[in-house]
């Protein structure tokens, strides 16, 4: 089993969980993060002033799945969520050891 997270343009988060759906990918944890990295940031004029936005907001996906489907996941993940442009984000893949259903207590590929 491997954990993808990936750090995706907010208004891409659709596009991405229909091709993840597409590739067999059956649930998905988001998050609403913030950060830059060679983007930087940008200025903005509110009201006459100029400040800097350091922070930019982001999703942040988080799945696990077999590790059969990682590769699908990573093409579906890049293909949709591709603009060209600076700031589409980045792909983390882990290994995951144990996965445990609170509700049934099934283990392994069983709990995903």
């Amino acid at each position: 089993m491997k954990k993808i997270e990936a750090i995706i343009k907010p208004f891409k988060l659709d596009e991405v969980r229909e091709a993840l759906s597409e590739v067999g990918v059956t649930g998905l944890t988001v998050t609403e993060v913030k950060g830059f990295g060679r983007q930087k940031g940008h200025t903005e004029l509110y009201r006459g002033a100029e400040y800097v936005v350091d922070f930019l907001p982001k999703i942040k996906l988080e799945i696990v799945i077999p590790a059969r489907l990682v590769e699908a996941a990573i093409d579906a993940i890049c293909k949709a969520a591709q603009t060209g442009k600076i700031g589409d984000g980045k792909i983390f893949v882990f290994p995951v050891t144990q996965v445990v259903r609170i509700r049934t207590g099934e283990t392994g590929e069983d709990a995903i």
